[in-house]
């Protein structure tokens, strides 16, 4: 991985890691100093809103830290392993996390329940992204196998010659 690409990855993490940063900050405040009319939903969404971008903060640490693996060139160990599943818990979470939301909007949606079948369409993909990374992660694996037998056999090889 060439160096501007690792700088513009690492560019786009910062700016979404503070972004999100500044909005769940702004919806705690909010939380806290405006009280809702009482209704249920909105500070459901809140309190969920809250819940999303910790997932978010969380994928973002992760690639960071994959990003320094990568261009350490250490990427290919067992130490990986763990940063990728936390991602694919993150968005496991950030699905869960969509169903709530489709289901606390789905009352005010009984004219059009297309709106909730399309936020539940989106809660799917969410998951399916969680199992396109799952995929990847069984990818890394392979390549952590290899690199392994392939240490081995230069070992064997070492000790021929």
């Amino acid at each position: 991985m060439g160096k501007l690409a690792v700088h513009a990855l690492r560019a786009v993490l910062a700016v979404v890691l503070a972004g999100t940063v500044f909005v769940q900050v702004m919806m705690v405040v909010a939380f806290f100093t405006k009280p809702d009319d009482g209704s249920l939903p909105l500070t459901a969404l809140r309190l969920i809103t809250i819940v999303g971008l910790v997932t978010v903060e969380v994928c973002v640490v992760c690639v960071w830290r994959l990003v320094t693996m990568v261009r350490r060139g250490t990427v290919f160990s067992h130490a990986a392993f763990r940063y990728v599943d936390i991602v694919i818990g993150a968005i496991v979470t950030a699905a869960l996390v969509w169903f709530a939301v489709t289901a606390v909007n789905a009352p005010g949606q009984r004219d059009d329940p297309g709106v909730t079948l399309i936020m539940g369409g989106i809660g799917l993909g969410i998951l399916g992204v969680a199992l396109i990374v799952y995929v990847l992660r069984m990818l890394l694996a392979q390549a952590v196998a290899r690199d392994v037998e392939a240490s081995q056999l230069r070992a064997e090889l070492d000790e021929v010659i």
